[in-house]
């Protein structure tokens, strides 16, 4: 049962290993949880979810696994051979209680009045249960009789089965914690801190806790307040962002991804380009035709310890970036492909992020070109894989 449960996690991508499932078994040894399935859900996300941003895919999972099953007690009743059951039930029993099912008619009696009281208890105890008292057949009743039974079955005074809400799995109360879910621009900004190198610069405003501590007892307890410049993050950044054409349909989030970059890096210059690096970049869309700044001056202005991010779908025809003039917009005396080669020379800490689905790059001959030239370092722009990128970057 749980090899399955647990394969079935892997396949919906919850990073679990042999390890949880051990500690799974373990728990279920010392009866953390029995016959309950909400109950089992509980422990088994606890032991087996190691970031709470697997939750949603945790819940799919168990959803699909466990899809129709009120409690694990049936499951048990389908897994464990009734042979096996008999032994264990006998081997607990004294030998008067053994004599005493034996003059009952047998161990098959027993059970098969079990079954008819359990399945009176699920009627509801009709006609028996009229007339009673409001607080009779409460917890203080014999279960089976009275009450609820330990799987939530009424006894007479009972309505039936106890009414659950809706499973817990099914809630779904986690999925904006997915990081395969293209998120807003506070959890881009979350991303992109993992590329900090932080430094303290400028004036000495800040309260410095410990070295106010350490100085006030040197000087008896007298207390003297010393400050410290504030610490900044000092990671330079050198942005490409592709424009027009196919990007029209990624305008939103390339728009949360520059918005999140300008404020976390202090130090981040940006241009523009359409389709392929060339010749000339721009800042101002507006006047991109009359206002450019050449390549080669970028490569001269901003120095080696920048860390360079493209931005774009890297959609279009391979000979846009292979061939000289293969521009779409103007002539290009050389090809796009040696354009990057110059940057990748230049700085070591380049990636290019890509906005379209990680899954369709294959189908992409262009994408697949690109991927080539920038070393591999193409990454999806998703949580994961800014999180992942920037890895690379503070490398």
């Amino acid at each position: 049962m749980l090899i399955d449960f647990f394969f079935t996690l892997r396949r919906h991508q919850v990073p679990v290993t042999i390890r949880e499932l051990l500690d799974l078994v373990e728990g279920l040894k010392h009866r953390l949880v029995y016959s309950d399935v909400d109950e089992f859900y509980q422990v088994a996300r606890a032991i087996m979810v190691k970031d709470e941003k697997h939750y949603d895919k945790f819940d799919q999972a168990f959803g699909v696994y466990f899809k129709g099953l009120e409690d694990l007690q049936g499951l048990l009743e389908s897994l464990i051979p009734d042979e096996f059951l008999r032994r264990e039930f006998e081997r607990s029993l004294t030998a008067e209680e053994l004599e005493k099912i034996e003059s009952m008619g047998g161990l098959e009696k027993l059970i098969e009045e079990f079954r008819k009281a359990k399945e009176s208890a699920e009627k509801g105890g009709e006609g028996e249960g009229e007339g009673e008292e409001p607080g009779e057949g409460g917890k203080g009743e014999q279960e089976g009789q009275g009450g609820q039974g330990p799987n939530g079955s009424g006894g007479r005074g009972g309505k039936g089965k106890k009414k659950k809400g809706k499973k817990a799995w099914d809630r779904r109360a986690y999925k904006n914690l997915d990081d395969s879910v293209e998120l807003g621009t506070r959890n881009i900004k979350l991303a992109l801190r993992r590329l900090r190198k932080l430094a303290r610069t400028g004036k000495e405003e800040e309260l410095d806790m410990d070295g106010t501590i350490r100085s006030t007892a040197h000087n008896g307890g007298l207390l003297d307040i010393r400050l410290q410049a504030e610490r900044k993050n000092t990671v330079k950044v050198l942005c490409f962002f592709d424009v027009g054409g196919s990007m029209d349909a990624h305008v939103k989030i390339c728009e949360e991804l520059f918005s999140a970059a300008r404020t976390e890096f202090k130090h981040m210059e940006y241009f523009y380009f359409h389709n392929f690096i060339y010749e000339s970049v721009w800042k101002d869309n507006r006047r991109r035709m009359a206002e450019r700044m050449a390549t080669w001056d970028v490569l001269h202005k901003y120095p080696s310890d920048y860390k360079v991010v493209f931005v774009g779908d890297a959609t279009m025809a391979p000979y846009e970036i292979t061939h000289s003039g293969g521009s779409v917009e103007h002539w290009n005396e050389e090809p796009g492909a040696l354009w990057m080669q110059r940057l990748a020379g230049v700085y070591n800490n380049l990636v290019w992020i890509n906005p379209t689905p990680q899954d369709t790059w294959e189908y992409s001959g262009s994408v697949e070109l690109i991927r080539g030239l920038v070393g591999g370092q193409m990454y999806p722009l998703t949580i994961a894989g800014l999180e992942e990128a920037m890895g690379v970057l503070s490398k």
